[in-house]
């Protein structure tokens, strides 16, 4: 099969959520459930947390740009497969692919950032009390998310910008329903040895540095709330963890196994990558507002005076207050 120079007419077939015929029709109308139900779960986590003053706190703050983060990483793929599965049309172009490449991990990895810095807020609040709102300030809250924003664009960059300098060949299939580093780098006819090397100490670093950050404080929130003398305390110290434990066993779980875990190119493992892929970017972000929601009575009042009607949409200074 020749290579071919990439332009604008060059094109690349994805190899979709399923080969099946009988069951394009069942996964459109699942995945399109899924999405709405993401989209609107997410909004309406945002739109608590912006209109309920008791909420303008910096943990619901950077709960808040996670839902955001999560809106966004799920449009980064499933309206194009569910694009492709309706009108059965799996191509996508080479530009395309690119720009959904850029911006799946802008917000894969803001997900990955914005998790860590919500294991150093818990940390701070249960470890350092009385220090918490000195130390977790709300220049302090917007300087941690812009970091997360400006880190995350770089390394999207640095792995964008390779990919334009391998070479593909015409009409190749991209083992997965979107375009992802591993699956364009099996499909490049040149050779992809820095790519790979990039992929294993940069994608290692953005996944396992975060990760052991998390680790590391819930080993000192543990230690600390094992110290609190009555049951009541410790009971409600493990319950503000739950929900965000939760969440990073989940997405750290499904991102491990889809990118530091070897997998061959047979079609088990091909189907075994596109569940892996499907539970963090799309179960995962669909899953994030019940688990911070359910068990969190000052979100689920929120949620509940939205429903009634009674809901304030100016920001008070309720985090500088508190800062």
């Amino acid at each position: 099969m020749a290579r071919r120079n990439q332009t604008g007419t060059f094109e690349f077939l994805l190899w979709g959520l399923s080969e099946q015929p009988e069951q394009q029709h069942i996964l459109f109308l699942l995945f399109l459930w899924m999405y709405l139900v993401t989209v609107t779960g997410n909004l309406l986590i945002v739109l608590a947390i912006v209109t309920d003053v008791r909420l303008h706190t910096p943990m619901y703050f950077f709960l808040a740009s996670l839902s955001c983060a999560d809106i966004l990483f799920t449009s980064t793929t499933v309206p194009k497969a569910l694009v492709n599965i309706h009108s059965q049309n799996r191509t996508i172009s080479y530009a395309g692919c690119l720009v959904q490449l850029y911006f799946f991990l802008t917000f894969g990895d803001m997900d990955i950032f914005l998790l860590a810095t919500m294991a150093y807020d818990r940390f701070v609040a249960i470890c350092h009390p009385l220090h918490y709102t000195m130390i977790m300030s709300f220049r302090r809250c917007s300087l941690l998310v812009t970091a997360c924003w400006t880190l995350t664009n770089l390394v999207a960059m640095t792995h964008t910008f390779l990919m334009f300098r391998l070479s593909f060949c015409f009409k190749k299939v991209i083992p997965d329903f979107f375009c992802d580093l591993g699956p364009l780098m099996k499909i490049a006819c040149s050779d992809t040895r820095i790519n790979e090397l990039v992929l294993l100490f940069l994608g290692g670093a953005v996944i396992l540095i975060p990760f052991l950050l998390i680790l590391v404080s819930y080993i000192r929130i543990v230690s600390a709330i094992l110290r609190v003398p009555s049951a009541q305390g410790r009971h409600k110290a493990f319950s503000t963890c739950g929900s965000h434990l939760a969440v990073v066993a989940l997405f750290f779980g499904t991102v491990i196994r889809a990118y530091l875990c070897p997998s061959s190119s047979s079609s088990n493992s091909v189907v075994e990558d596109t569940l892996a892929a499907v539970m963090y970017t799309v179960v995962t972000p669909l899953l994030n507002p019940f688990i911070y929601s359910l068990r969190n009575k000052d979100m689920k009042g929120a949620l509940v005076r939205i429903v009634r009607g009674k809901v304030s949409f100016s920001w008070d200074q309720g985090l500088l207050q508190r800062s």
